[in-house]
C-alpha cells in the first residue's frame, strides 16, 4: 500500500548494488518507485523496504524504451503529481577491452543505457520534479583510461550531460546534484576487476548510508 503521506523517490536501476542499496535507505523517509529490468531483484528490494515498515511501487521497465518511460511518467503525474527525487544509477558496464577490438554489441548497448536513455530519461522526469526537487547522478570518472572505451567514454558523457542540466537549473530548480562513491563491491565492479579484494571495497549499503544526508540536502 502507498504511503502518500510520504514523498516519492523515482529511482532507476534499482535491482542491484547502489541503486538497491539507496532505495532501500530511503524508503525509511519516501515511497519508492523502483525501476529495473530485473523483476526478482525488485521484488526482493520490495520484500526489505516493506519488513521495515515502508513502500514502494516496482516498475520492470527499460530505462532505454522513451515509450515506457513515457508512460511510468504520465502514471506518476495521474497519481501523484510529482516527485521530490530522482536517483539514477541505471548503468551498462562494457567489458574491458583494447579500443581497436571494441565490441559493436557491447558499445551499442554502453550508449544506449549510458547515455542515449537521459535524453529522454531527463525530459519526462523535470516536470515530475518541479522546482523543488533533486535529481542525483554519480559519477565514475574512468573516462580516458585504458581498455574502459565502452564504459568509461558513456559514462563520463552522461556525467557531462548532467553538469550541463546542472548549471541551467541552478537558479531555478531542479536542483541536480552529482556524487561521486567510493569503490564498492558491486556486479559491475567486478566485471572490471575480477581478480580484486573485495574486502577492501565499500559494501553498497555502507556507501548508500554515507551519500544519503547529502542526497537528502537542501
Amino acid at each position: 500500500m502507498t504511503d502518500t503521506s510520504r514523498p516519492l523517490a523515482l529511482v532507476t536501476g534499482a535491482s542491484r548494488g547502489l541503486g538497491f542499496a539507496l532505495a532501500e535507505a530511503l524508503a525509511d523517509t519516501h515511497h519508492i518507485i523502483a525501476v529495473a529490468r530485473t523483476v526478482g531483484g525488485l521484488e526482493e528490494l520490495d520484500d526489505r523496504i516493506q519488513s521495515k515498515g515502508g513502500s514502494a511501487t516496482l516498475a520492470p521497465m527499460d530505462v532505454t524504451k522513451p515509450d515506457a518511460m513515457a508512460q511510468l511518467c504520465r502514471s506518476v503525474h495521474d497519481r501523484w503529481g510529482q516527485i521530490s527525487l530522482w536517483v539514477h544509477t541505471a548503468i551498462h558496464a562494457g567489458p574491458l577491452s583494447p579500443v581497436d577490438h571494441l565490441d559493436q554489441k557491447d558499445w551499442k548497448k554502453s550508449v544506449s543505457i549510458n547515455l542515449d536513455a537521459m535524453s529522454h530519461l531527463v525530459p519526462y522526469i523535470a516536470p515530475l520534479l518541479k522546482r523543488e526537487g533533486s535529481a542525483v547522478f554519480f559519477d565514475d570518472p574512468h573516462g580516458g583510461e585504458k581498455f574502459f572505451g565502452h564504459y568509461g567514454t558513456t559514462k563520463a558523457a552522461q556525467i557531462h550531460l548532467a553538469r550541463s542540466w546542472q548549471a541551467e537549473t541552478a537558479s531555478i530548480g531542479p536542483k541536480v546534484k552529482i556524487l561521486t562513491p567510493k569503490p564498492m563491491a558491486t556486479h559491475v565492479r567486478a566485471r572490471f576487476f575480477p581478480g580484486e579484494d573485495r574486502s577492501a571495497l565499500a559494501l553498497p549499503a555502507d556507501e548508500a548510508a554515507r551519500l544519503l544526508p547529502e542526497i537528502l540536502a537542501n
